[in-house]
């Protein structure tokens, strides 16, 4: 059994990592961490767990946890994992690092988009970013797994099969994309208040949310040259989910639809994870809620000669913990869709 550690247990990705750990085969729990609920039983802080998980919550202690466990699930917000995570804990133990502090592999990037200093530079080179599609040969080997962001997850895996193959004028990427108020994570902030986002949609973070820098990284290396795109949030009236749409200019005005699904089939028809639509469908939050899936569907606009992308994904699943969970698969030579195999709930 592989022994799992898992702090910050009881923010909302932090909950979906016990749930779904909890129902893994090959893994059990060797320790979860809050700083704010020390002391408390788990199925006290979420009283779904009643009968199922009733261990304490422990004030976070690295060396006990890499001493205790093979793999340690980090679930805190920026600017932590980066100055407690060392060469020697790696030693001991993996690190999947749910937050953000070893996606972007130029400190400088790392430090102006997310204003705070990073106290670990000399681990940029080695974690690997955790994008299980793309980057499973990495992951097989790595000690210090980067897991991707939501937005970015979303909307990598929805254009990176037309960067890849050259289909798009890389200048012209525009990502409008909507999120979950989970999003958010579980601190409270005026904004995620009920009477603040219930019954409105709102445009945040215009021109400086923190995921730019790492989507145009990772879509940058995919075409071997760096790019700049345009990204918007928005934040709906809804638990979770993630729905990215992805508007490129087409290079080629003869291409067809036959021939985009066919390099969309060239990278995902083997992926269990990616769900391909048919012709005129497109993708809906609810259709992958609660899953480890991302569905993408896409249509050609001829009147403007651009490709229009849709994906989405939950969240808190494919977009954190559930992706999370495939990359350590990966690295433990499971069969990755062991523990993620569950049907979405639509309703």
């Amino acid at each position: 059994m592989i022994k799992a550690a898992i702090v910050g247990s009881t923010g909302y990705a932090g909950e979906e990592l016990t749930r779904i750990l909890l129902q893994h085969p090959e893994v059990e729990i060797s320790h979860v961490t809050s700083h704010s609920f020390t002391d408390q039983r788990y199925d006290g802080v979420y009283h779904n767990f009643n009968k199922r998980f009733d261990n304490i919550c422990e004030e976070e202690n690295i060396e006990k946890l890499a001493n205790n466990s093979d793999v340690i699930f980090i679930a805190l917000p920026h600017g932590i994992a980066s100055s407690k995570i060392t060469k020697e804990i790696l030693n001991k133990a993996k690190i999947i690092d749910i937050g953000a502090d070893f996606r972007l592999k130029d400190k400088n990037i790392y430090e102006e988009w997310y204003k705070t200093g990073h106290e670990s530079p000399e681990l940029l080179e080695e974690s690997v970013y955790g994008l299980c599609e793309w980057k499973r040969n990495e992951i097989k080997n790595a000690r210090l797994i980067a897991n991707p962001g939501c937005f970015t997850t979303c909307s990598i895996l929805s254009l990176s099969p037309l960067v890849k193959e050259n289909l798009i004028d890389l200048n012209s990427i525009i990502i409008d994309a909507k999120s979950g108020v989970t999003g958010a994570g579980r601190t409270l902030d005026i904004g995620t208040h009920f009477t603040e986002c219930n019954e409105t949609t709102k445009a945040y973070k215009i021109a400086s949310h923190r995921h730019t820098p790492e989507i145009e990284q990772e879509l940058g290396t995919l075409a071997g040259q760096k790019i700049q795109i345009s990204f918007t949030p928005h934040l709906i009236p809804m638990q979770r989910g993630i729905l990215a749409t992805c508007y490129a200019n087409l290079k080629d005005s003869s291409v067809t639809y036959a021939e985009i699904k066919e390099v969309y089939r060239k990278y995902y028809e083997n992926e269990y994870f990616i769900r391909l639509t048919e012709k005129g469908v497109f993708p809906e939050t609810k259709w992958v809620r609660n899953s480890n899936y991302c569905d993408i569907g896409f249509a050609i606009d001829r009147r403007t000669n651009r490709i229009i992308i849709v994906g989405a994904i939950d969240n808190l699943i494919k977009g954190a913990a559930g992706q999370a969970i495939q990359n350590m698969n990966i690295i433990f030579g499971i069969d990755e869709k062991t523990g993620l195999e569950n049907i979405p709930i639509s309703l």
